[in-house]
């Protein structure tokens, strides 16, 4: 449906995650995978979806000088929040362990932002799922991090794996905006663009 609204431009997905990937494929849209290094910083006293939608339109804006005028780009973050912190990417294995205790027996907020940028326009956007976890134990979760490698991930976690599978006991709202693309989100905003 949007391959023909978009046959005019070239489409620039800028995201190395291969889950946001796969789900954009998805559309029908042509496009390509381009990303430009940035330093993911933002101010300290920016809260939940202020720090996605800084940091997708930081994204945005490494592209400013290089997009022709028949160019889109689209860029994302998603973070995983909790008790008024983000959780983030951890850095490593206990890090990783640790967020996922803190997740345990708790909800937490998965927010996602996503960015178009043109160079006559932008446009900024969100969306939030409430993902409630079962009590994990020690052992669920050291196997978890073990064989899962999380480290490129919100939060810890990938809601489409083992944990998931076996911790998630509900959600509220977008299962795909906790892979990291609300993707009914993003057709509304393609279809208005």
């Amino acid at each position: 449906m949007l391959l023909e609204k978009f046959k005019n431009y070239h489409i620039i997905l800028a995201s190395g995650s291969p889950r946001r990937q796969e789900l954009f494929k998805e559309l029908g849209l042509d496009y390509t995978i381009k990303v430009n290094t940035v330093e993911e910083k933002y101010p300290f006293d920016l809260k939940a979806e202020e720090i996605t939608n800084f940091l997708a339109l930081l994204k945005a804006k490494s592209f400013e000088n290089e997009l022709k005028n028949n160019e889109l780009v689209i860029t994302s973050d998603t973070i995983v929040w909790l008790k008024n912190k983000a959780l983030e990417k951890p850095k490593n294995k206990q890090e990783a362990i640790d967020m996922l205790l803190e997740l345990s027996n708790k909800n937490h907020k998965v927010i996602t932002s996503i960015c178009l940028k043109t160079n006559h326009m932008e446009k900024v956007f969100h969306d939030e799922t409430i993902v409630h976890f079962k009590e994990l134990s020690l052992e669920e979760i050291t196997y978890y991090v073990d064989n899962y490698h999380p480290f490129d991930k919100a939060g810890a976690y990938g809601i489409q794996e083992w944990i998931g599978f076996i911790g998630v006991t509900r959600i509220e709202g977008s299962y795909f905006n906790v892979m990291g693309l609300p993707v009914h989100k993003l057709y509304e905003e393609l279809l208005n663009f």
